[in-house]
């Protein structure tokens, strides 16, 4: 499902002392099955704009248009809206309410007035994709699982809706690295199983690196950058100009390269990076 942003601004407290305007005249394309990674520093207009998309919050200029339907118009049902647009919050295990993982994610299928057995067959579609077994998970309450674990249960739940994009708002905050690596391995399966469009906000270079085809840059309600992760990660100066970075290994691959090793920079995972770097030893091996 394909998502247009047409010169969208918010103003939050217009017309105050602590006016302040959070988007700025943005103009964003999203095509349909696109990975976007969405990063930025905190108050850069990321959460804004994705709160927009979910129509939580109201423009004060600018359209939204999602499936050929400009949701910023008076007519417009928001609920339908977010039918197709599920949104994950951050630390979204805060808003686990249901005394057994099954019922938490039956919930917002129950609300989209589906009959027991589609709802059975989703709930339990939703938790094999997010790595919990149904029979292992499903009488367990939430509030007795790991923070990963939980992290899990909250989008299973948003996915059993079934929605056209995902949108994801730092869904590995706070997890340790095993819990992160599973998480984003997740949320790719999800994508190729569901065929959705999935945007993902991050502070994490690493994360981004792995996941997303496309990103997007966010700058004082700017979007400042937008290309592949080759094409944006290759800004160096503009991402620290900002106060973000590039992922560790770029660094690495760049100081090795100043040091004569004939090695790629254009290298953002650790997987690349193992790679290139075994090229180099195989290469020094066969020299001897």
């Amino acid at each position: 499902m394909s998502i247009k942003i047409e010169n969208l601004t918010h103003i939050y407290m217009p017309g105050s002392p602590f006016e302040k305007r959070a988007l700025d005249e943005v103009s964003i394309d999203i095509q349909d099955g696109e990975f976007v990674a969405l990063i930025g520093h905190t108050g850069s207009g990321k959460s804004t704009l994705i709160q927009h998309i979910n129509g939580l919050l109201k423009p004060s200029s600018g359209k939204i248009i999602i499936d050929n339907v400009d949701i910023t118009g008076d007519k417009v049902k928001l609920s339908d809206i977010r039918k197709k647009v599920g949104l994950v919050f951050q630390y979204p295990e805060y808003q686990l309410f249901e005394e057994t993982i099954e019922k938490d994610i039956a919930f917002g299928p129950k609300n989209l007035g589906l009959d027991e057995a589609e709802i059975s067959k989703r709930v339990i579609k939703a938790m094999n994709m997010v790595g919990l077994d149904y029979e292992s998970y499903k009488d367990k309450s939430p509030f007795d699982l790991s923070g990963g674990q939980k992290r899990r249960v909250a989008i299973a739940g948003v996915v059993a809706m079934e929605p056209k994009v995902l949108i994801l708002d730092e869904p590995t905050a706070g997890l340790d690295p095993k819990g992160r690596d599973e998480i984003l391995d997740k949320i790719k399966d999800l994508r190729k199983e569901y065929n959705m469009t999935i945007i993902l906000v991050s502070h994490s270079m690493e994360d981004v690196a792995k996941v997303a085809t496309r990103i997007l840059v966010m700058h004082q309600g700017k979007c400042i950058l937008d290309g592949t992760p080759k094409e944006v990660f290759k800004e160096v100066e503009v991402l620290e100009k900002v106060g973000l970075a590039v992922p560790q290994v770029t660094y690495l691959a760049k100081k090795l390269k100043q040091k004569g090793f004939n090695i790629s920079e254009d290298i953002f995972t650790i997987e690349e990076a193992k790679y290139e770097i075994l090229k180099l030893l195989k290469g020094a091996n066969n020299n001897d």
